[in-house]
């Protein structure tokens, strides 16, 4: 019953292939727990494979014979090898005759190799003993033939369309098992496979990606994913889609400012296509290219925009597939009303040059200045020397009394010395010595010696110029006349006023009390 059991297990494992293979496995436990085997073993054509089975905890039951049953995925069940204690291994006719031994004969260790595999030895291995008492035992083992499959992936290259069609292939050829195919794409199109038997039980894997082809799609990324038993890793095979179309053309360059005179403008004919193009050709739509007009390849460059530029500039491209064209409408403006760089160029000079007079003006009043308060202020030109400040009262002119200018006061001569004294010396013109005063300047003596800023000494210069200073006060006479009597000789002459810093008014002519 065992028996015919297995016979059917074989019968389907035939005619269903690898989908029973948890079937037979059940059957196989149900049937026998003591022989052992490997459930499944994979190889590659021309390598050597071991089937390895063994009785395990066989306690009263006597083994008498082994045998190995050869179920071949396309064939005939046949006994390869055989062995019995007695007359020892036996290797039937079959097509593994001459490739199949036994590794170690015996009832305990009945494994066997097969040497240089073949597609065609795939199949079912199965062990059996022959007990008493118990009858036969037996296991199972699946032997499956692998073949690398050979991965292809090519482009097919399309015209652009409104319709699905086919753009790449992707074949994984003479595999064994089956391989899978997958499409990876930033594009949206569908793959579809199909499964075709080869020699020796391998599958050709087919693959073909559909879409709607479009110039947009031209040189995307598609790539061909395959996986097999035989890779270690998933194998990817890169592709780029390649789309035909016409021509498509773009005039570049024109910026609305084209104005009279303006020269060196260029236009830029931009075309993409596939198959490339191999023509550009540029065309005024009046008929009538400008003299003024140079074109180069894909470039037009106006060297001096006028009014016959105020045109309609065509370019076509032409490629296998036909003409694309684009225009663009020159509008020519007038000049823009800029200054001249001549008259920028004078401007700056006159500008520099009057700035340098400018600062050099400013430069001698301030040195003139400066000289000024250090020289001080000289009365007239019978001046000491720098260490000695001298106030000659008088004028240079006669005043409204009739007293001479330059004889109506006494000298006061101040000296910058340790003792810092006043002297005071008459008029050689009055008298014929001078009396010598010794004593401490006061405020009043220096407001009367040289210690003035500039501006009051103005004041007094311009009083003198104008021969005013007695009017200038009133309008009158003197605003003091003080004559004091004759003493030892002294006479006192008519006195000047002059008008000091904070206001008030002093007679030059020295008043004694």
């Amino acid at each position: 019953m065992a028996r015919d059991a297995r016979i059917c297990l074989g019968f389907a494992v035939k005619n269903g292939g690898f989908v029973l293979a948890a079937l037979f496995l059940s059957i196989q436990v149900a049937s026998s727990q003591k022989v052992r085997v490997d459930p499944e073993v994979m190889s590659y054509p021309g390598q050597t494979v071991n089937l390895r089975c063994g009785f395990a905890d066989k306690g009263d039951i006597r083994l008498t014979q082994v045998s190995w049953i050869w179920d071949p995925t396309d064939g005939i069940k046949d006994n390869v090898a055989v062995f019995h204690p007695t007359f020892g291994a036996s290797y039937p006719d079959s097509p593994l005759k001459g490739r199949i031994q036994f590794t170690s004969p015996s009832l305990e260790n009945p494994s066997v190799v097969i040497n240089d595999l073949k597609m065609t030895d795939e199949g079912t291995f199965t062990c059996e003993y022959a007990t008493y008492p118990s009858g036969n035992e037996y296991a199972t083992t699946n032997l499956i033939m692998l073949a690398k499959p050979r991965n292809t992936a090519s482009i097919v290259t399309v015209t652009e369309g409104t319709k699905p069609v086919v753009v790449a292939k992707c074949e994984s050829a003479d595999g064994k098992p089956a391989a899978q195919i997958t499409w990876r794409a930033g594009v949206n199109g569908n793959g579809t496979t199909t499964n075709k038997p080869g020699a020796d039980n391998t599958v050709t894997v087919s693959s073909e990606y559909r879409l709607v082809p479009t110039a947009a799609d031209n040189g995307k990324d598609l790539s061909c994913v395959i996986s097999h038993r035989t890779l270690e890793k998933v194998q990817s095979l890169p592709l780029k889609l390649a789309i035909e179309y016409p021509p498509k053309v773009t005039i570049v360059g024109y910026d609305n400012n084209w104005y009279v005179g303006r020269t060196n403008v260029i236009l830029t004919c931009q075309a993409t296509g596939n198959p490339v193009p191999t023509t550009v050709t540029w065309k005024a739509l009046l008929g009538v290219m400008p003299d003024t007009v140079r074109i180069k390849e894909n470039t037009l460059t106006v060297l001096k925009v006028d009014e016959a530029v105020n045109t309609t500039f065509v370019c076509e491209v032409k490629n296998r597939l036909g003409v694309g064209k684009d225009q663009v409408t020159a509008v020519v403006r007038e000049p823009p009303k800029t200054s001249s760089n001549v008259g920028v160029v004078v401007a700056a000079v006159i500008g520099s040059l009057l700035a340098l007079l400018l600062v050099g003006a400013l430069i001698a009043v301030l040195v003139t200045r400066s000289r000024r308060q250090q020289q001080g202020y000289r009365g007239n030109t019978n001046q000491g020397s720098y260490d000695i400040k001298t106030r000659i009262f008088g004028g240079k002119k006669t005043a409204k009394n009739g007293t001479g200018g330059g004889n109506n006061g006494p000298i006061y001569t101040y000296r910058e010395s340790d003792s810092e004294t006043l002297t005071e010396k008459s008029n050689d013109l009055h008298r014929g010595e001078g009396v010598p005063i010794s004593t401490t300047p006061t405020a009043h003596d220096i407001l009367l010696s040289g210690e003035m800023d500039e501006s009051e000494r103005q004041k007094f210069d311009d009083l003198e110029e104008e021969d005013e200073r007695y009017d200038h006060f009133g309008g009158g006479g003197p605003i003091l006349q003080i004559r004091p009597p004759d003493e030892e000789g002294v006479v006192y002459l008519d006195d000047d006023m002059e008008s000091q810093r904070d206001g008030s008014v002093i007679s030059r002519t020295a008043v004694y009390v």
